[in-house]
């Protein structure tokens, strides 16, 4: 859901989360602690996975034999995806789930880092065989791409700790307000969509300011520019997590995440099936536990399942 940003700004964006939070030492599950560091877990979950032969022979024959498929990675920030420290080196969920279902598939990824909004179109084009990005799996979405399901995330706020607002049930609770979120992303299209729900109740239609850069968009929420944030999930908690004065409001929207095909894919069994085997053999469980996404865990993969409204 989140937009990609270039290399250089997703680790600044990443670095500016951690040098609010406090802490020393290195915890057991390989958390890099400490102001200076992003707290990214480094614990390795995929190495040791073996291969499943029933879910490798779904894949279509000539990727069976070229052993190889194109991905391409949205990278913002944790924990999704994003940079370690050294600038070069990706860490997040949708990396090691990734990594992991090559694992179990018997094929190698060649990974290419590409912007949220360019890698569903190049999708349908052929570019790529497999994109990630943390895709909300959406009714509109499912009309011209195919989503193998891994995890269920979906809409939430964040505002500062100060702030009236305790929960955001209907937009028209934002009237008045200025949000905060990602460009390019369903959250945009969601709030851009409703703002006339404001009008209509007779209320000042709240202002939508929208940011490429999450670092900028956390600092306009600090410095009182914005008065609440609409993201994943998942990312609006590890935020807060790492910043002093903010707070997670509540779980807006529940949505399906998946990795995305274009339409009619043959690869799509396959990857189904190497996600319900990480879900047998505890490594599912693993990679959530590492980014604490316990609560987005689903009780099995599914191809394009409907949105759930």
């Amino acid at each position: 859901m989140t937009r990609t940003l270039p290399r250089a700004a997703a680790f600044l964006a990443a670095a500016a989360l951690a040098l609010t939070a406090c802490g020393t030492g290195d915890p057991a599950d390989g958390t890099k602690a400490g102001p200076a560091a992003a707290r990214i877990p480094t614990t390795d979950v995929v190495s040791g996975i073996a291969e499943d032969p029933a879910a490798a022979a779904l894949l279509p024959a000539d990727v069976r034999k070229r052993g190889t498929l194109t991905l391409a990675s949205s990278v913002g920030t944790p924990p999704g995806a994003t940079y370690l420290p050294d600038g070069r080196t990706l860490a997040g969920q949708d990396i090691d789930f990734a990594d992991a279902v090559a694992k179990v598939l018997g094929i190698r990824l060649i990974r290419e880092v590409a912007g949220f909004e360019a890698i569903l179109p190049a999708l349908g084009s052929g570019k790529y065989d497999v994109g990630t990005g943390n895709f909300g799996v959406t009714d509109e979405r499912r009309k011209t791409l195919d989503f193998v399901t891994y995890i269920n995330d979906g809409q939430g706020f964040a505002a500062r700790r100060d702030s009236p607002l305790k929960k955001v049930t209907s937009l028209t609770r934002l009237c008045g307000l200025t949000v905060a979120t990602s460009a390019g992303t369903t959250f945009e299209a969601t709030l851009e969509a409703n703002r006339h729900l404001c009008r209509d109740a007779g209320r000042k239609p709240y202002d939508v300011t929208t940011y490429a850069d999450p670092g900028a968009l956390w600092i306009s929420l600090q410095q009182g520019r914005s008065d609440v944030v609409m993201g994943t999930i998942n990312g609006l908690r590890y935020a807060v997590r790492q910043q002093p004065g903010l707070r997670f409001l509540h779980t807006f929207k529940r949505l399906d995440v998946g990795f995305a095909f274009k339409k009619g894919t043959p690869l799509a069994p396959a990857f189904r099936a190497a996600v319900n085997r990480l879900e047998k053999d505890g490594r599912y469980d693993r990679i959530l536990k590492k980014w604490g996404t316990g609560a987005s865990a689903i009780k099995e993969s599914r191809i394009s399942p409907p949105e759930v409204t």
